[in-house]
């Protein structure tokens, strides 16, 4: 009986145990930890010259204020890389795949950065919900809609990362399913869709590092506007 191609997404059990905090905790493992000489060697230079870019590249439009996210959101988009990268290793789970993981993620944060521009500047946060120079009868219709599309913010970090990555895994497996049935009838046609099943997967890794870093980047976007 041929398992569903959506069984991959399920989380993997043990003698009755979820693996899912096991593969949430195992990126942290991966990563060289710092040492006190003066001289680093390759991997921790590189290491750190890689999240001094993406800390640069994210709070350089963001006030000193928002810099005090900087250590969170910067561990945030390694930790997302790094699973999204191991996902597409064979044999492997992917917690990013699951919307209950993501929204986890999601919500908090972007909470957290409407209550610091309520706290912070009120006028302002409150002045989103209505753009300037808005026609009196169309205010009302314009606040509820600003509204609403406030409360879908987290819900589209959440759905976003979650529908690219399984629909990525989801095309690899069924292209490889597709060359694995090929082979014995049409040779030629398997080799074909096996190069462009190589040609998906290098995508699906730009795109593992992509979607983690809109991601954050987003969030970030949220925290400029309120702080």
């Amino acid at each position: 009986m041929m398992l569903s191609f959506f069984d991959q997404f399920a989380s993997p059990n043990y003698l009755g145990i979820p693996l899912i905090a096991l593969a949430i905790i195992l990126p942290w493992v991966l990563y060289p930890t710092p040492t006190s000489r003066w001289i680093n060697n390759r991997l921790l230079t590189l290491q750190g010259w890689f999240i001094n870019r993406l800390s640069q590249q994210i709070f350089l439009p963001i006030n000193q204020g928002g810099h005090k996210w900087a250590m969170l959101l910067t561990s945030l988009m390694i930790f997302l890389i790094t699973l999204n990268m191991l996902g597409l290793l064979p044999y492997t789970f992917t917690p990013t795949t699951q919307l209950s993981l993501n929204m986890a993620f999601a919500v908090p944060l972007w909470l957290a950065t409407v209550i610091i521009g309520m706290r912070n500047q009120p006028t302002a946060a409150l002045g989103h919900l209505l753009p300037e120079g808005t026609p009196t009868p169309l205010i009302p219709v314009l606040i509820i809609i600003e509204t609403i599309s406030l409360f879908i913010r987290p819900l589209a970090l959440g759905v976003r990362l979650t529908a690219n990555l399984t629909a990525g895994h989801l095309l690899i497996q069924l292209i490889a399913t597709a060359a694995f049935v090929l082979l014995p009838m049409m040779p030629t046609v398997a080799i074909l869709t096996a190069a462009v099943l190589f040609l998906l997967t290098l995508l699906e890794v730009a795109v593992a590092m992509i979607q983690a870093y809109v991601f954050v980047l987003l969030l970030s976007l949220y925290l400029q506007e309120n702080v």
